[in-house]
């Protein structure tokens, strides 16, 4: 009681008055322009574009296997077409090596593969076409991109030449008859007797006296007309005949008498056929040798058999 009293007896305060401040103006400022960044305007975008195309149906569609297989397959056919109509992948120069006295057009034209593209190019089948022409012992075949390709032969050398029937025949290191496609200067001619023989430098009808009489030869020996390989003791003896006679440039081959050649004294002599020309010369030199001794000429002279040498007198 006596605490409300007090409260009633003090003064209410008077608040105080403000003063007044006066505002003072400013010049207005322009505030700098404000644009949306790009990036948030291609985001708006974006956001918009998203909103209207269904993009998961859309990468669904064209991420599947499906299309892009079909497409891989577009692209490879178009590649496709694009190198077959291209002329810069076809086989038009052909480079040979190796090659001396085949011509380089007849090996290209064996291969097969002159204006033939790169891709159909077949280079184990086109060796071995080459490898089939007379004279050609191997040869190789390579090719590379876009439209390179090269043929190595190697050529089997001729050591002989084979006359028959008025052709020449190259014979090879192994025997073989090829045709003979250059000239044969230097090489030993062997001419083949079919039928008939040169006897004194004249053409006469086989007869039964001129062939070397022995029991290993029979006169009724039917001759070959064509031969395709020569017998491997026909081509050793002949090799070592021209060994043994260097200024032997002709021999004769006849399936009955074997090698023979015209002596410059005038006379044929037989060595047969093998590997033991040697030891024939010794007998034939000493049959010649006593022959002449005695006065005697022969017409021809055989030691074909050297175990039975004989001779015909003229």
């Amino acid at each position: 009681m006596r605490r409300h009293n007090q409260n009633s007896n003090l003064k209410p305060q008077r608040l105080r008055k403000q003063p007044k401040r006066r505002l003072h103006s400013a010049t207005a400022v322009p505030l700098p322009r404000i644009e949306v960044p790009k990036t948030a305007r291609r985001r708006r975008r974006r956001n918009a574009w998203q909103m209207r195309v269904p993009t998961d149906a859309l990468r669904r569609l064209f991420l599947s296997a499906r299309w892009l297989s079909l497409g891989l397959l577009s692209l490879a056919v178009y590649a496709v077409f694009l190198i077959g109509s291209d002329v810069n992948f076809y086989l038009t120069y052909i480079p040979v090596e190796g090659s001396f006295t085949i011509p380089p057009a007849d090996i290209v034209q064996a291969s097969d593969l002159a204006g033939v593209h790169i891709f159909a190019a077949d280079p184990g089948a086109a060796a071995a076409q080459i490898a089939e022409l007379p004279g050609v012992i191997s040869a190789t075949v390579t090719v590379g991109w876009p439209n390179e390709v090269l043929i190595r032969v190697r050529e089997d050398n001729p050591i002989a030449v084979w006359e028959e029937g008025g052709r020449d025949y190259w014979v090879t290191e192994n025997g073989r008859l090829i045709p003979a496609r250059t000239g044969s200067i230097g090489l030993l001619r062997i001419q083949s007797e079919m039928g008939e023989v040169q006897h004194g430098g004249e053409t006469a009808v086989d007869e039964t006296w001129l062939l070397p009489l022995s029991q290993e030869e029979d006169s009724t020996t039917t001759p070959q007309t064509a031969l395709t390989f020569i017998p491997n003791d026909v081509l050793v003896g002949a090799l070592q005949l021209r060994d043994l006679r260097p200024n032997l440039d002709r021999l004769y081959y006849r399936p009955a008498g074997g090698l023979s050649y015209e002596d410059s004294r005038g006379w044929r002599v037989y060595f047969g056929t093998g590997s033991d020309m040697a030891q024939k010369m010794v007998i034939y030199e000493a049959m010649v040798d006593d022959l002449l001794a005695r006065g005697l000429t022969p017409a021809y002279i055989s030691v074909s058999n050297k175990e039975k040498p004989h001779y015909r007198a003229q």
